[in-house]
């Protein structure tokens, strides 16, 4: 299951208080914290393949002792960062030779891969 925390105020004595704007306190998701190691694994199937699905996904999560969807949601993450980084890389390479960009070729990158964001249960 998900780790969850109790939201509360500035000072943990007190009272409960809402962590989104409107609507009583929620419990919040604490972030996973990767081991050094999972980490290292992670990259080097992210190498092989930038998609881990099905019967992959699943015995990776269970070699790395992590669920199913803290690896989707890894590759999902990971996905994202490496075509920031493939945008940045051509974005240097154009200035190298004085070509200018538009300055909307990213956000209309990153909308073609929305879907990469949206975190569904399978």
């Amino acid at each position: 299951g998900l780790e969850l925390s109790h939201c509360m105020g500035a000072n943990s004595l007190g009272p409960a208080v809402s962590w989104r704007s409107g609507g009583p306190c929620k419990m919040k998701r604490v972030r996973t914290v990767f081991k050094p190691e999972q980490l290292e694994r992670l990259e080097q199937e992210f190498l092989k393949q930038q998609y881990m699905v099905g019967t992959e996904r699943v015995d990776l999560a269970a070699t790395l002792h992590l669920t199913e969807t803290q690896v989707k949601v890894w590759f999902q993450n990971r996905r994202i960062k490496w075509r920031k980084q493939s945008m940045e890389q051509k974005a240097a390479k154009l200035s190298q030779f004085g070509v200018i960009q538009p300055a909307t070729a990213d956000s209309t990158d990153i909308k073609d891969h929305e879907e990469d964001t949206v975190d569904v249960e399978l």
